[in-house]
């Protein structure tokens, strides 16, 4: 017994120090590489690098310093760092092929960095989902939909499916079909949608508004009828023209035509 106790007293005073001295080392290196990333955010601001790319380089650099400070705090502890080398090597390979969907999300987020389909604030449409981009990070992006709830995409998925970004250009083309009855007299029917288009404060002059009869329908004449807008404009655009066209048929007596339901009655 007292064999034993005086290996654990070895032990002790051999590993003491060693542990100590490693923990002061993960202490103060992790304040050092909270300065690091800190200062490194503020070099590249200062040298106006793009702010999606300030976040993903930062993310990039806090990690690959911590990997550094657990290798050395490992070998302050004695532990070999060839074969600590080997074991992470061996680790990273079981690891990875257990998580090659994250590697790939990985690769798409730097995909993403370099390509640059979208921005931080760009409101975009992918994977089926669409709201602005709140955060673009290693594995993720997340967006924020106009109801004001959060989406969080992987990268993998999101750098290999269609991106549709509404931002990139300054003015968008709103669109409209309005249907009006076949009694309805077309001239005069194009003139008040032009007039509503042409008179919007929003709707830009150039490219000019278009009016055009596009389709004769089973019940109703289609006007296809498009506007160009700044793209902050576009929603209030679309409803206002919306509204002001309903106003206007009814006050010119231009009727829109909806569906009827016939009863019939078989006892009759």
């Amino acid at each position: 017994m007292d064999k034993y106790l005086e290996y654990l007293k070895g032990l002790i005073i051999e590993y003491t120090p060693k542990v100590l001295v490693a923990l002061a080392i993960l202490i103060i290196g992790l304040f050092v590489i909270k300065l690091l990333v800190k200062g490194a955010k503020k070099a590249m601001n200062k040298g106006g690098l793009d702010a999606t790319l300030q976040t993903f380089l930062s993310n990039l650099i806090g990690w690959a310093l911590k990997i550094l400070l657990i290798i050395m705090v490992i070998s302050k502890l004695g532990v070999e760092t060839t074969s600590f080398a080997a074991i992470i090597a061996a680790a990273g390979l079981a690891v990875g092929l257990a998580l090659q969907g994250s590697l790939a999300n990985f690769a798409g987020g730097v995909l993403i960095m370099i390509f640059k389909p979208f921005k931080l604030g760009d409101f975009i449409e992918a994977q089926g989902e669409s709201g602005t981009v709140k955060q673009i990070e290693i594995f993720t992006t997340k967006l924020n939909t106009t109801d004001n709830k959060e989406i969080i995409i992987p990268n993998g998925t999101l750098s290999n499916g269609n991106i549709v970004n509404y931002s990139t250009e300054a003015t968008r083309r709103v669109d409209f079909t309005f249907g009006v009855g076949y009694d309805s007299d077309i001239k005069k029917t194009k003139d008040l949608l032009y007039g509503i288009l042409n008179n919007h404060p929003l709707i830009l002059k150039t490219p000019a508004a278009a009016v055009n009869l596009s389709e004769l329908g089973d019940s109703s004449i289609n006007f296809f009828t498009r506007g160009w807008v700044k793209k902050e404009d576009y929603w209030t655009v679309k409803f206002e023209v919306m509204e002001q066209v309903k106003e206007a048929l009814d006050e010119a007596g231009i009727d829109i035509p909806y569906p009827h339901r016939v009863n019939i009655n078989k006892n009759e």
